[in-house]
């Protein structure tokens, strides 16, 4: 049989770290690096919180001036845990291991050493049946709630290795005390118990006893530790995949890809609202530009349109070189996709006035930008094949970008269908339809039949 090692056993087949250098990695490395100093802070906190909870139970288990050794071994382990949290890191820290081996030792030393504060004179074998021990129990837990599943091993074995070395020496340069056993022994002939409750015994059975115990209850952690981890690891992943996928798609169709595993290859058709934007004579302003400003020019104007789109639940469909395609009601309908859409174009207009007054104050000439906007049924599905493509098509679709293109020679900022305002008073957004003009039996290129649309005329300054 192959030998597997230590690491190996607590390997998670079922899933794959990233490979060491790959983006993948760094992103993962910086979850686990805010994980690491968020988990400190729970541990120095829960540690803080323990050390106050037993030195206030010391006041009440240990008689003055006894109880002042513990107060003051508690009081370093605290300022023990200070020092963690300035040093703490991903990855291996020499300085947290030393750290650590300090917290064991003192903890050790002031469970075996005499009470420098007692008079009295106890046999050195009394130091371990007061049941200290449990106490290692604390450091480990908290070790859990920072460290890695390695770490915690190493405060097992460490904490197995100092007591059992305090065990030895103290076992080894106890002084012999033959009138207490005797005593004991007397106590109870031909018993058990004289062994039991002799005071110079260390009762190495149950000293292992405590070790192994510790060691299986460290093992058993470090596994839930490993199993965390490599789980945070896989969310960190998941998450950046969806990060990543968010700089593609809208909230609301990244979501909709979250919850399903093929959610829109199902083709729908429901109604939507539509809208188109578009920069009024980009071409002639970008022909008489250098490159870097006709790039930076349409980032500012794409990162006003998109982050109007998403406030408003939106879905931006696909940028169209110097515009862009919205929907609302995609991938699913709501109750006031066209009240939505309606108040986008508000909000999408607002940017743009305050945007343009920038561009004049650093002399740059200002942009005109028309809207469309319609309401009808549409068809929505993934198009493609390897590379898909979320895309809606229809007659609505067709109509909104005629309705934009109808800006320039109504002279208005916004145009929508008649369908649109309907649909919107339906939905009892009336306020959005302030400043709205009817403008009767239009041609509309690609519509046989003319249409009633509504107009936001453009304001003077912007003529």
């Amino acid at each position: 049989m192959a030998r597997r090692s230590i690491s190996s056993f607590f390997e998670d087949q079922t899933y794959e770290l990233p490979e060491q250098g790959t983006p993948e990695y760094e992103y993962t490395e910086q979850v686990l690096e805010r994980h690491k100093r968020e988990g400190l802070f729970l541990a120095v906190r829960a540690r803080w919180v323990a050390m106050g909870v037993v030195a206030i139970l010391m006041l009440f288990v240990v008689p003055w001036p006894e109880v002042i050794f513990y107060e003051f071994i508690l009081l370093i382990i605290a300022f023990n845990g200070w020092l963690m949290l300035r040093v703490g890191k991903v990855g291996l820290s020499r300085a947290e291991l030393v750290l650590i081996f300090l917290d064991l030792t003192v903890m050790t030393l002031g469970m075996v050493l005499p009470n420098p504060f007692s008079d009295h004179a106890w046999p050195q074998a009394m130091q371990y049946q007061f049941g200290n021990f449990k106490y290692f129990f604390i450091l480990l837990a908290a070790g859990t709630l920072a460290y890695s599943w390695r770490t915690v091993v190493v405060i097992g074995t460490w904490t197995a290795g100092l007591w059992t070395f305090a065990l030895v020496v103290g076992w080894w340069f106890a002084d012999p005390m033959p009138e207490i056993s005797r005593a004991a022994q007397d106590a109870y002939p031909d018993s058990p118990l004289g062994f039991l409750m002799d005071p110079t015994q260390f009762h190495f059975k149950l000293r292992v006893q405590e070790i192994v115990v510790f060691l299986l209850v460290a093992i058993t952690l470090a596994v839930s530790v490993r199993r965390f981890n490599r789980l945070l690891r896989s969310n960190a992943a998941l998450e950046r995949e969806r990060t990543n996928l968010s700089r593609y798609f809208s909230p609301n169709v990244v979501e909709e890809l979250s919850k399903n595993d093929e959610p829109l290859k199902q083709i729908r058709n429901h109604e939507i609202a539509v809208l188109f934007v578009d920069i009024v004579h980009f071409t002639e302003f970008a022909s008489t530009r250098a490159p870097e400003e006709v790039i930076e020019t349409l980032r500012e104007f794409h990162g006003l349109m998109e982050g109007a789109v998403f406030a408003h639940n939106g879905t931006l469909d696909k940028y169209l070189g110097d515009g862009l395609m919205a929907t609302f009601g995609t991938p699913e309908p709501t109750k006031q996709d066209a009240i939505n859409a309606l108040n986008c174009v508000h909000a999408m207009m607002e940017a743009l006035d305050a945007w343009n007054d920038d561009r004049t104050r650093r002399n740059l000439q200002p942009l005109r930008v028309g809207f469309g906007a319609h309401y009808g049924p549409a068809v929505l599905a993934d198009i493609g094949a390897n590379r898909l493509e979320f895309a809606v098509v229809g007659n609505t679709v067709n109509v909104a970008s005629r309705l934009e293109a109808l800006t320039r020679g109504l002279n208005a900022r916004l145009v929508i269908s008649d369908g649109m305002r309907q649909e919107v008073v339906d939905e009892g957004g009336h306020a959005c339809l302030a400043g709205l003009r009817r403008f009767e039996e239009q041609d509309i290129r690609g519509v046989e039949q003319k249409l009633t649309v509504w107009a936001f005329e453009r304001p003077a300054d912007q003529m």
